[in-house]
């Protein structure tokens, strides 16, 4: 790997590295190429790689919904506005629960272990050299080490365009490699076998009308010797080997698994290994430098070089509270790794864990949770350049509608379109769990649908518009059904009911507690993005119709968002109080991230009391799970605070990050790794319809640097420069002729912009 230039991508802020094996799967370094996965420990004796496959998902599909739901709705509904929250929370276990009321989880394939077969009598004082790492830049992880007269080293990487994993192992000096390959799986397997002289392949069912699984290893060596023993691959008195290993499902292969990988291994062993590579990296590159942020490090130069210090040392430094800009570019571009290796066309969407689980029952079963993880999951994708990693989030919302409008009618007696707050990968849509603060909450598909406007707006693609605006306006039309009318004062409301504001709970006056209501802000606020956006729509592919006209009326008549008398943003329909102060929720602060709705410049009485409402959930102890600690970030952003926002950053780093740059809810959810870095584009530059805006939200140690090619809403790129905390250069290109307001402090410039042209920013 020395070849590969690690000490200089070091200095770039593109390698994690460490100088010890990983002890556990925490420590470990994940690999992917969105449909196949792996998290690899680096070990000595012997190399440990747990991997994974995007469909393995125990069990079929499930028709979940409960036949009692559109019965006792009404009652339910009554029962709330009757202030009898205890009844009708009871009532919603029992008839708005999934029958079975759990989804089918996401599970590990198994493992990869390459036993080395040293003589046992080798001391760690005999290992020398030792280092492992990944390359974010080019997605290979590496390890090094030399024991005693040899000098072994792994290069792994996990090839889009061959679609199989790849090992190159080498041993230079006295020793040759003695390899024992074997994969096994946590579950019961039903079969493994030689595939071939040189391939071993395991393989079995995923349960009641599950899926069929298989994986497969092929070896190749120059100058050693190949043999399958049992179910193990053997390699003998070989200084070099290459190992091909793939893994597949019944869910996109309709014929034999077997020949399939058989296939697939054959064609990637038989090309150079340097085709192979370059092939990975042409590829591979195409997604990572769409977008650069480079920010110069003025906080360390009295110090020791800090980029060559470990990962884990670098960790700790700044819970020490020392600020190293050089992580935080490093952990940038890790989560865009992290996007790019575990969301890609044709796969599925990153799950809790994007693609890497370990376990057979997962922490909350690694699903879909769609109450703000998994939409949290895509908040970088378009800003970062990578569009096409959003692609796996819309073809599931595809796969739900039809099951969405089936839970629609069966449970609510609605037409439309609807997803609670989790869903699996056969898009099912029926409530998950049996949980009173969060199960029976019915905005998890109109919450994606705004995503689908997202990519709209960042890349004005009409035609994917036109695609996907159905889905869109069919979760529009079940709210035109399912929502009642609500008095507020003299005022008649559309509401939602029941309704909970994710995943808090409420005191009333009387002392009783309960989570469901009616017309809590977030769903509000969400469905204030998703009529609007429907309209806009229709606008935009001219389409006039009675349907149309309704979400415009119904849109109207929802309840604003409102500040309570304490100075917050009031979080349900009435004042109450919380249980929890500090909830790692903060659900009615939708309108200020991930929506535009609340803006600094725009709403400014709005942000003020976001302010406070932030301020307030931090008093109670909120921030102390990764992801919310990131959607902090993003909220102080929007309020175009750089000191607050760069504050948790770095309590992130102390408090929520595991060794591996992993965020850390805990226990690991990937959620976290996204959000940040979205965050810290959001600091940098930000942008709705009305408007872009240039270093809203600067921190003073970011007090030079520069982000290229990042993207603002209206398919335009933008190279941002500044130095000691001053805007220096911009320049914006638009892909199609335009009219942009960009605003950058207290001045504001409105440019004409010419298709395909960069043009530099310039204030009067």
């Amino acid at each position: 790997m020395r070849e590969q230039h690690i000490e200089r991508d070091k200095q770039k802020n593109t390698v994690l590295w460490y100088a010890n094996p990983a002890a556990k799967w925490e420590e470990a370094l994940p690999i992917g190429n969105g449909r196949i996965g792996g998290m690899v420990f680096g070990g000595i004796g012997c190399e440990h790689m747990q991997v994974n496959e995007d469909t393995v998902w125990y069990g079929g599909p499930m028709d979940r919904n409960n036949p009692s739901a559109r019965e006792k709705l009404p009652l339910i509904q009554n029962l709330i506005m009757d202030g009898k929250i205890w009844q009708a929370e009871r009532l919603c276990k029992q008839a708005l629960s999934g029958t079975p009321y759990g989804m089918r989880m996401y599970q590990t394939l198994g493992d990869l272990f390459i036993d080395y077969g040293f003589d046992k009598e080798y001391t760690v004082g005999d290992v020398t050299e030792y280092e492992r790492g990944l390359n974010v830049e080019d997605a290979v992880a590496y390890t090094h080490f030399r024991l005693k007269d040899t000098v072994y080293e792994r290069v792994i990487f996990m090839s889009a365009p061959d679609d199989v994993c790849v090992m190159h192992l080498t041993a230079r000096g006295k020793e040759k490699l003695y390899l024992e390959i074997l994969q096994s799986r946590h579950h019961i397997y039903e079969y493994s076998k030689k595939a071939s002289p040189d391939s071993i392949i395991l393989g079995g069912n995923l349960g009641k009308d599950g899926l069929d699984y298989a994986m497969m290893c092929k070896a190749v060596t120059p100058d050693g010797t190949i043999e399958v023993i049992g179910e193990s691959l053997v390699i003998e008195n070989a200084t070099e080997v290459f190992l091909y290993w793939s893994a597949a499902t019944t869910y996109r292969v309709a014929g034999s698994l077997e020949q399939e990988l058989c296939k697939k291994l054959e064609q990637a062993a038989k090309q150079p290994y340097q085709m192979v590579w370059d092939r990975h990296q042409i590829e591979y590159h195409s997604y990572f430098d769409q977008i650069a942020l480079m920010i110069e490090d003025k906080t360390n130069h009295t110090q020791e070089n800090v980029t060559l210090l470990q990962t884990d040392a670098r960790l700790k430094r700044v819970a020490q509270g020392n600020v190293d800009i050089g992580l935080e570019q490093l952990y940038f571009n890790f989560g865009r790794y992290l996007l790019i290796s575990c969301s890609r066309p044709g796969t599925l969407p990153a799950t809790l864990q994007g693609l890497w689980n370990k376990d057979m029952e997962a922490p909350w079963d690694s699903k879909f949770t769609i109450n703000i993880n998994t939409e949290m999951n895509y908040w970088p994708a378009e800003a970062c350049g990578l569009g096409d990693c959003h692609m796996p989030l819309f073809d599931l919302l595809k796969k739900m509608l039809p099951n969405g409008k089936r839970t629609a009618q069966v449970m609510y007696g609605c037409r439309g379109f609807v997803a609670h707050h989790n869903t699996d990968i056969w898009g099912d849509t029926a409530p998950q769990d049996l949980w009173i603060p969060g199960s029976f909450w019915v905005m998890g598909g109109a919450w994606l649908c705004t995503h689908i406007w997202m990519h709209y707006e960042y890349t004005n693609d009409i035609e994917f518009l036109r695609e996907l605006f159905p889905i869109m306006r069919e979760a529009a039309q079940f709210f035109l059904d399912f929502c009642i009318e609500y008095t507020i004062g003299d005022t008649k409301y559309l509401c939602t009911c029941p309704s909970v504001s994710p995943e808090n709970t409420f005191i009333l006056p009387t002392g009783e507690q309960g989570a469901n209501s009616i017309g809590v802000t977030m769903d509000n606020q969400i469905l204030r993005d998703l009529f609007t956006q429907c309209n806009e729509a229709a606008k935009i592919l001219g389409v006039s119709d009675e349907l149309d006209n309704q979400i415009n009326e119904a849109c109207k008549r929802l309840i604003p968002t409102r500040i309570g008398k304490d100075g917050r943003i009031l979080e349900w329909c009435e004042e109450y109080e919380e249980k929890e102060p500090g909830h790692r929720h903060i659900s009615h602060l939708y309108g200020l991230h991930p929506s535009n709705q609340i803006t600094k410049d725009e709403t400014p009485e709005l942000a003020q009391a976001a302010r406070l409402t932030l301020e307030r959930r931090l008093e109670g102890g909120g921030g102390h799970t990764g992801w919310s600690r990131a959607w902090i970030m993003n909220h102080y952003a929007k309020l175009w605070d750089g000191e607050k926002a760069h504050e948790h950053l770095m309590k992130l780093f102390a408090n929520s990050t595991l060794p591996n740059l992993f965020d850390n809810h805990p226990p690991f959810q990937i959620d976290g790794n996204f959000g940040s870095i979205a965050a810290m584009v959001e600091m940098l530059v930000q942008s709705n319809a009305n408007r872009i805006v240039l270093l809203p939200a600067l921190p003073k140690v970011w007090s030079s640097g520069k982000i290229m090619g990042v993207c603002v809403r209206g398919n335009i790129r933008m190279n941002i420069i500044w130095e000691h905390g001053v805007l220096k250069e911009a320049q914006i290109w638009c892909g199609q002729d335009a009219i942009k307001r960009v605003v950058y402090g207290q001045k504001n410039v409105e440019m004409t912009l010419k298709k395909g042209e960069w043009t530099k920013i310039v204030f009067e």
